[in-house]
């Protein structure tokens, strides 16, 4: 009971500080595009992590057999799903990123289902049939123009990619730390991104990046959002099971929604509510589904 209590409460924290990120992304973006924000978010995070683990004295070994799931989990979720979430942020509004990603945990049912055995009962399969509607009814939205639709499209492959990644990880032994896991799939994404970011880097405004607003995005990103927020979540998920876990990505679309709302003045449209409303009712379906 006490570790279901703790993992609620670091996936309810992760989630939050996620929420929060897409207004921060959307800042952000219009300065650095989003590879070259990916990259240096993770540079901050690394080094964060690095001095994290350096003052608890961690053990950074990992066995050959683990090689491969953690290269996994850093390709699929650190970089495939950050770099096409951010895209998608850039694309659309901070709100219609925070709710068409919420559509995870219902994809989460499905890959636990799959990779780890969850069993996957009516209510699970509902839910997935409801958030999808929802995401298809906020991409598809007759108001939202093509460059929105794109960017609907972009953050739907982060949800999925992110919701794989989330059933990969519990598939990581207990016996590593998760400073130690999220350091190794951050650094597995930042090697995978460096040739096709170095080449952008000269073309940054070096001006623009000396903004408080900017650099200070960043260091929010970096440390509180992909250490902090990984760290958050991957520990959470090692205490319950995926499909669960996933849920408190509840968290993610009301405070995202609400940040946009109150900090950019995004407007809410009548269809953005109903898909909103029908990806949540996904969720609660899940969250009252008897173990």
């Amino acid at each position: 009971m006490k570790n279901t209590w703790l993992g609620s409460i670091y996936l309810a924290l992760a989630a939050s500080i996620w929420g929060g990120m897409y207004v921060v992304v959307k800042i952000v973006v219009a300065v650095i595009p989003p590879l070259e924000l990916v990259w240096i978010r993770y540079l901050v995070a690394i080094a964060a992590l690095l001095v994290i683990g350096l003052i608890t004295r961690q053990q950074w070994r990992i066995h050959k057999r683990d090689f491969l799931l953690i290269i996994a989990i850093g390709v699929i979720g650190n970089a495939i799903s950050i770099v096409a979430q951010e895209t998608g942020t850039m694309l659309s509004s901070a709100q219609t990123g925070a709710i068409i990603t919420s559509s995870t945990p219902a994809f989460m049912v499905i890959f636990a289902w799959l990779l780890l055995k969850e069993r996957l009962t009516v209510k699970k399969g509902l839910s997935v049939g409801l958030a999808t509607i929802g995401v298809f009814l906020i991409v598809g939205a007759d108001h939202v123009d093509v460059s929105s639709k794109l960017g609907g499209i972009a953050l739907l492959i982060a949800a999925l990619t992110w919701a794989l990644m989330s059933v990969l990880v519990k598939r990581v032994p207990g016996e590593y730390s998760q400073i130690v896991v999220t350091a190794y799939s951050i650094l597995v994404a930042l090697i995978v991104l460096t040739p096709f970011v170095l080449g952008r880097l000269h073309a940054l405004p070096v001006s623009q990046l000396a903004h408080p607003a900017i650099w200070g995005g960043v260091l929010y990103l970096g440390i509180v959002s992909t250490a902090g927020g990984f760290l958050l979540w991957n520990r959470g998920l090692q205490m319950l099971n995926a499909s669960s876990g996933g849920l408190f990505f509840f968290f993610q679309p009301v405070v995202g929604t609400l940040l946009g709302w109150l900090i950019l003045g995004e407007n809410i449209g009548v269809t953005f509510w109903i898909g909103s409303i029908l990806i949540l009712s996904g969720v609660l379906f899940v969250i009252y589904e008897k173990k």
